[in-house]
């Protein structure tokens, strides 16, 4: 026997299933499917293939009355949160509540499981997932929450909830893990790069405001447009890099 080609044939085969089951996992599957396809090798393409889903789909959604409302209707902005039950996302919720639960807007906290885990009436996942946001839920105060439970690829699932369901933000931590290991440093790239909602990416390493702060402190870059030399607005109070002064999250 020559065990170089037996080698390279070894290599080849772990090498090709390896790729299929990575994919599957970045496609909105169970990373335990990359096991298998390590094992069938080459054999688990076709299989792969036919059991793919292609389409992020809600598996539980719980709606406040005003979500989905028309813009003119509503006297606050429509806050999509992405949501996991890690230490990333509970910083990106309370920067949420912060920024924008005094407006009078509406919360709609949103959390991903994979297609297996959606199609499995054994798994915990779903359940577990709809546990954590109804105690996240429940701590938001007075302002009106509903939240979803999506399956799919989760950057693909957030953009497309967030433009179906017609929000004004979306909120999600820069970092995610916890609950699924799901909503990792990609999806926010992800976000930024294809979502049509403008998406706020809360970075976890930065210190929350205090309790008593009456304002709370938004980093922003100042454009050349916003310069008051081109504008003729007077600049205001505290330069131009005055955080208070603008809205604008820093890109």
């Amino acid at each position: 026997m020559n065990w170089t080609v037996f080698a390279v044939f070894v290599v080849v085969w772990v090498f090709v299933g390896l790729l299929t089951g990575l994919w599957m996992t970045r496609r909105g599957h169970d990373g335990r499917w990359t096991v298998i396809a390590v094992i069938l090798g080459p054999l688990f393409v076709p299989i792969a293939y036919e059991r793919i889903e292609r389409n992020p789909r809600s598996v539980d959604v719980t709606s406040v009355d005003s979500w989905g409302a028309d813009t003119e209707k509503t006297s606050g902005l429509r806050v999509m949160v992405g949501y996991d039950a890690s230490a990333e996302a509970e910083h990106a919720l309370r920067s949420a509540l912060r920024l924008f639960g005094s407006g009078g807007g509406v919360l709609e906290l949103v959390a991903v499981v994979s297609y297996d885990d959606a199609n499995d009436p054994d798994s915990t996942m779903v359940d577990r997932a709809k546990q954590r946001l109804t105690a996240a839920a429940s701590g938001a105060g007075t302002v009106p929450v509903g939240y979803a439970v999506l399956a799919g690829p989760p950057g693909e699932c957030l953009r497309w909830y967030a433009e179906n369901h017609r929000a004004d933000v979306l909120v999600v931590g820069k970092r995610g893990r916890g609950m699924s290991t799901r909503m990792l440093g990609s999806v926010a790239e992800y976000l930024t790069a294809h979502c049509p909602v403008p998406v706020l990416v809360v970075d976890p390493t930065v210190p929350s405001e205090p309790q008593d702060s009456a304002v709370p402190t938004v980093a922003v870059r100042v454009s050349p447009l916003d310069s008051p030399r081109e504008t003729g607005n007077p600049q205001p109070p505290g330069g131009a890099d005055d955080s208070r002064g603008s809205g604008r999250p820093v890109q």
